[in-house]
């Protein structure tokens, strides 16, 4: 069973645990999102992409959401005390992963090919493609102006009005992005922010033609349970762009690209609406993944809906 999962943000990595958590006749792609990256001290930070090493490698911090368990901090100290900007922290074994990505693109490799390589010295089983091998960054425009993703996201901690979203460069999918979906069983839009997660992923040329000719059954999983995202600012995102805070809010940023909507129990009452609307069927489960039972319980209930 192929699945291609569309990821970015906290819960498309858990839903990316919870698929690669299950027995191997699961064989999963995540297709990370890369509209979050930046340069930090000369190195490149790719946060979904490093969030999905970490986690399918078992080398999370969970409490915190990012970066590695048990990292230190001295060379951000060091950073300080030489006067660098040290709003985005940084530890030291994460540090290490940047500086590798880092040499492996000035040696040439692609984006995918580095990220391939890390994934295979981290012990992972599943294969992680960025949704480009090009720059694509999300850049927000806001009422204390426009800024890249993370002085706003970690900088400003999200706090300006989203008036618009809208990604620099001029990027294309990759071919192993493009083939990940054409081949699939399954297609997944994992339960991510649906603007600045899925967004940029959506958003690049030939992607939502690729899934809306591929033969695979395409899944949305709403990020939103009762009008609220469960981390991050997606819920208050939508609402400052003129989208309703909700499971159908989602639901119709999705329409006439899925085939099935998954919304949590607390949402039960929004399903006839979604479907009325989207003409999609919709699932209704337990969508808050509050241990990694509750991540493989989820990947394999939407595996039974929509493959049977």
């Amino acid at each position: 069973m192929k699945v291609t999962l569309l990821a970015g943000g906290t819960g498309g990595t858990k839903l990316a645990h919870g698929f690669a958590l299950l027995p191997d006749d699961v064989e999963l792609t995540v297709v990370a999102n890369v509209g979050d990256d930046a340069e930090m001290h000369g190195l490149l930070v790719c946060p979904d992409i490093d969030a999905l090493l970490y986690t399918l490698a078992g080398l999370l911090d969970t409490e915190q959401g990012w970066g590695i368990r048990g990292d230190t901090h001295t060379a951000h100290a060091q950073f300080e005390r030489l006067g660098e900007p040290t709003w985005f922290r940084v530890g030291d074994a994460d540090l290490a992963t940047h500086a590798t990505r880092t040499r492996l693109l000035s040696e040439g490799l692609s984006l995918t090919d580095a990220t391939a390589r890390m994934a295979a010295a981290l012990g992972i089983g599943a294969r992680i493609l960025p949704a480009t091998d090009e720059r694509h960054r999300t850049v927000v425009e806001t009422d204390e102006g426009v800024l890249e993703f993370q002085e706003y996201f970690v900088h400003r901690r999200q706090a300006p009005e989203v008036r618009r979203v809208r990604f620099d460069g001029t990027a294309r999918p990759t071919d192993a992005v493009l083939d990940a979906i054409s081949t699939a069983d399954l297609i997944v839009l994992g339960p991510s922010n649906p603007v600045v997660s899925i967004g940029p992923i959506l958003a690049l040329p030939g992607v939502r033609d690729a899934m809306r000719e591929a033969a695979a059954p395409v899944v949305s999983v709403s990020p939103i349970v009762g009008g609220r995202a469960l981390r991050g600012p997606a819920d208050r995102m939508m609402t400052s762009l003129g989208h309703e805070s909700s499971a159908l809010g989602v639901a119709r940023l999705h329409a006439g690209l899925v085939d099935r909507f998954v919304i949590d129990e607390t949402d039960v009452g929004l399903g006839h609406a979604i479907q009325r609307e989207t003409g999609a069927s919709v699932d209704v489960l337990p969508t808050v993944m509050r241990s990694d039972d509750d991540r493989a319980a989820l990947a394999r209930a939407i595996l039974d809906a929509a493959i049977g």
